[in-house]
């Protein structure tokens, strides 16, 4: 079974950075596990300075907006896994239930986040995941940006019930909830 390790935070709060040392600091082969669909200029220019952050470390990228339990399965080969962002995979999998004429609820989150969890245990490696901490902010207030939270919650939640180590990042900074050491 893979170890897991949840690095959460808020938006800009270094936990993508945190989350490639604490990779670079494991034994390779490493792969970047990106859920990012590039949407436009802006994003794109996002990935490309992800993809110069990790250009001096030995790092593959895969490219999977969706299907992350496949992709950890397919990724054997590698010993570090790291998958940035499991919010924008909720993103990803609200908008295509909603193209597709159907609702994602919390139960279908939890229901992905299983079948994450699975594909992590037959995984023999390290699997890292990085996630947004929402709901530390106010109610939303539309029915859609609900769902989102509430969703990306659970997701968490069961994401960190699984995890060897949880780390919040605060500022750059990272604070251990769970399990080991702070590199």
């Amino acid at each position: 079974m893979a170890e897991i390790h949840l690095i959460t935070g808020g938006s800009r709060s270094g936990k993508s950075a945190y989350a490639q040392r604490l990779a670079e600091a494991l034994p390779g082969p490493r792969a970047y596990l990106a859920t990012c669909p590039i949407i436009d200029g802006e994003t794109a220019e996002r990935v490309k300075l992800h993809r110069e952050a990790r250009s001096a470390s030995a790092w593959e990228t895969i490219e999977e907006p969706v299907d992350l339990a496949g992709a950890i399965g397919r990724a054997a080969t590698y010993r570090v896994l790291l998958v940035d962002c499991l919010t924008l995979w909720v993103n990803n999998l609200l908008y295509g239930a909603e193209r597709r004429g159907e609702a994602f609820t919390e139960e279908a989150a939890a229901e992905r986040s299983r079948e994450l969890v699975a594909a992590c245990r037959a995984f023999p490696g390290t699997v890292i995941f990085v996630t947004n901490e929402l709901g530390m902010g106010i109610v939303p207030v539309d029915e859609a940006t609900r769902r989102f939270r509430d969703c990306a919650g659970r997701m968490n939640q069961m994401i960190a019930a699984a995890a060897a180590e949880v780390t919040f990042v605060v500022s750059g900074i990272p604070l251990r909830l769970k399990g080991g050491t702070a590199c």
